[in-house]
């Protein structure tokens, strides 16, 4: 077991901000271990947890209402540096003793922090020329600065903007340094954790694969296990990492539920079976997932649906498996975030993940699931350091549930045919074009809707084929991204002549939020 990977720590104090899972990613970034734990960790886990830093999130709440949330006053005596964000920093605030109001005018996007010209060793290189933009989002704000704190910056709308108390390791922003749009956020709190917090960045790929690898080893033992294979990122490194710990312990299971994108399947097969020497089953199931779904328009039906079907032919086949014990999935942070308000319950329920919702008491297989606490691009880098082809490490994410979540309404083969051949043309002209790697997530949504159209003379009424594709860092925010017209005609065009079914094509530029990137 590597100690070192876990011993430098930041705790992160979720006030019910939507930005709080953001703040993890960026000190994931700084390459030092987090966790993200509700407001009301009790102090003495807090004390157990031994962490490097504490940061506060931000939250919806008014300090000084009655019943917001806060914290223990202990926390900030137990000598660990602290950085309040929005919110964290009203609370810290008015702990000590400062005063915090309605602001006169509400602040939400774009400021320019200016420097009071007292940086000290968080603020130290954040700011170019005294000056640093900023993204805004609050209608409160600090009025009067505790003893013992300095004024660092303001804006135009917010006196007191960031503050700092540099003898007890104390600091506080108004602004959000996690989102994307405040510029130097990341060299904010990249400084708070490595400078102020002194941690050295022991949360690599390499000490990652090495942690897992003996974590893995130790939990299994000599058992085998067996896992769901979709061909996806997080299933096929989550293959990678548990063939390297166990070897020939690790049977595949591939699912082929007739949902999956245009030759995947023997796609799967190929690169698993065929080039990485890991055992695969292949399990043709088309026909049982079709008819388990026949008549479902629910999105989150569906997805329970297919989840508890994957569950019941993984048991079937684990019958197949001498001394199979365990059931290992490519479940991956952000699926846990969507499906339960991640891990503090303070956010509000998206949708349900099929990774994610438990196995049934009856089942004997125990869950295997070492990516659980690493982001999209964190498994990434895993990835191509377990040495797997690139453009399988970079290929767009594909939800577990399959083109089931990009059928509205109900799932037919004949709408899946038809789909495939469609998602297939838009990824094809998206490599070609050289967008695809420009793209975060892109994709065909199949939409039960016909229109009238007209082809060689003749009227037409065929469905219709939506197009999403997305620009994010991290997936739990993202904006559309804006392919050339002449590259939306060319598409539109060969999917309307070559996919016998569609007669028009429309382009979503919807960004999440208010949407979110899959339709279902």
């Amino acid at each position: 077991m590597t100690p070192d990977i876990h011993r430098q720590k930041i705790l992160i104090l979720d006030f019910g901000s939507q930005y709080s899972q953001l703040i993890a990613r960026r000190v994931r970034e700084a390459h030092v271990y987090c966790e993200l734990h509700p407001f009301d960790m009790e102090l003495s886990a807090v004390r157990a947890f031994s962490p490097s830093g504490i940061i506060l999130s931000g939250g919806p709440k008014s300090v000084y209402e009655e019943g917001a949330p806060a914290v223990a006053g202990e926390l900030f005596e137990l000598g660990i540096p602290v950085l309040g964000v929005c919110y964290g920093m009203q609370l810290m605030s008015r702990h000590f003793g400062g005063e915090v109001i309605p602001a006169g005018k509400r602040e939400f996007g774009y400021a320019i922090l200016r420097s009071k010209g007292c940086p000290g060793p968080l603020f130290d290189g954040f700011f170019v020329e005294g000056n640093s933009p900023v993204w805004m989002s609050h209608g409160d704000h600090v009025s009067r600065v505790p003893t013992g704190f300095e004024i660092v910056a303001e804006t135009d709308n917010a006196p007191v903007c960031a503050i700092q108390d540099v003898v007890r390791n104390l600091y506080g922003v108004q602004f959000h340094p996690e989102v994307n749009h405040t510029p130097r956020g990341e060299v904010l709190i990249d400084t708070f954790v490595r400078t102020v917090c002194g941690c050295t960045g022991q949360w690599t790929p390499g000490r990652i694969i090495e942690d897992a690898v003996a974590r893995i080893r130790l939990q299994v033992g000599s058992d085998r296990v067996i896992l769901g294979l979709s061909g996806g990122v997080d299933s096929s490194v989550a293959a990678a990492l548990i063939h390297r710990a166990i070897g020939d312990q690790l049977t595949c299971v591939f699912v082929d539920n007739g949902l999956l994108r245009l030759g995947e399947g023997d796609q799967v097969m190929a690169t698993f079976a065929e080039n990485l020497g890991v055992k695969v089953l292949r399990v043709d199931a088309e026909q049982r997932f079709l008819t388990a779904l026949a008549g479902e328009c629910d999105p989150e039906k569906k997805r329970k649906i297919i989840g508890g079907l994957f569950v019941e032919i993984f048991e079937e086949e684990s019958k197949r498996i001498t001394d199979a014990n365990w059931l290992a999935q490519g479940t991956i942070y952000p699926d846990v975030i969507e499906s339960a308000g991640a891990r503090t319950g303070k956010a509000h329920s998206i949708k349900s993940h099929h990774n994610v919702g438990g196995l049934p008491e009856y089942m004997k297989l125990k869950l295997l699931e070492p990516l659980r606490e690493l982001f999209k691009d964190e498994v990434r880098a895993i990835g191509e350091e377990l040495g797997l082809p690139h453009q399988m490490v970079w290929r767009h994410p594909f939800p577990g549930p399959g083109l089931a979540v990009r059928i509205l309404g109900e799932v037919k083969k004949e709408y899946a045919d038809i789909l495939r051949r469609a998602d297939a043309i838009y990824i094809e002209e998206l490599y070609s074009s050289g967008h695809y790697d420009k793209i975060s997530q892109a994709f065909a949504v199949f939409l039960p809707v016909r229109s009238v159209g007209v082809m060689g003379d003749a009227r037409t009424y065929e469905f219709v084929v939506a197009l999403r594709a997305v620009e994010t860092r991290d997936f739990m925010t993202a904006g559309w991204y804006p392919l050339p017209y002449e590259d939306l005609a060319r598409i539109s065009g060969r999917i309307i002549n070559e996919v016998k079914g569609i007669n028009r094509v429309v382009y979503d530029i919807s960004s999440k939020p208010p949407a979110t990137i899959e339709w279902e």
